[in-house]
């Protein structure tokens, strides 16, 4: 069920870089510079645009890596263009590519910890459930929020990207 949930977050990371793509796009037919879009917020007290992306693509990996225990690779908070946010959304699809469903077979019941949680632990399934999955959607959805306030043409169905779908029996 997790690795399952894995690939969700995959395709939504696939769908991130496409928006990416349309932002600079949007920015190139607008005559702005693309670096504008990484500062962007929706409301005075959120983090940047840049956060929302980075943090995103942190929470699928990081989840990944404490549920499996395999190593997640390091991204510096440092990217200043469109295209290298792209490269850390790529570079963590990437990373999600080399797992499989059996490594994920412990998952559920592993014991996880964070530094912020003052000891306190999680079920892996929990944790999964309550704090990885939401954050990873929460990040998202505001780096999509952004991007539709500022003009740039996506909408729904970019949200979702390509549906499983079969024709009628």
């Amino acid at each position: 069920m997790i690795h399952d949930a894995f690939q969700q977050m995959k395709k939504q990371l696939g769908q991130l870089d496409k928006w990416l793509e349309a932002a600079a796009a949007h920015a190139v037919s607008k005559k702005i510079d693309s670096k504008n879009f990484l500062g962007l917020r929706l409301v005075v007290d959120q983090l940047p645009f840049s956060f929302q992306v980075q943090t995103a693509c942190d929470t699928a990996k990081l989840a990944a890596s404490r549920l499996t225990g395999k190593d997640a690779p390091a991204h510096p908070d440092t990217e200043e263009t469109i295209d290298q946010l792209r490269a850390r959304v790529r570079a963590v699809v990437t990373y999600l590519d080399g797992f499989t469903a059996k490594d994920f077979e412990t998952a559920n019941t592993r014991s996880i910890t964070q530094p912020r949680w003052e000891g306190k632990t999680m079920t892996g399934a929990d944790y999964f459930r309550e704090h990885a999955q939401p954050n990873f959607f929460f990040h998202l959805t505001t780096a999509f929020a952004i991007l539709r306030q500022h003009g740039v043409p996506i909408g729904k169905r970019d949200f979702l990207g390509p549906l499983t779908q079969h024709p009628p029996k």
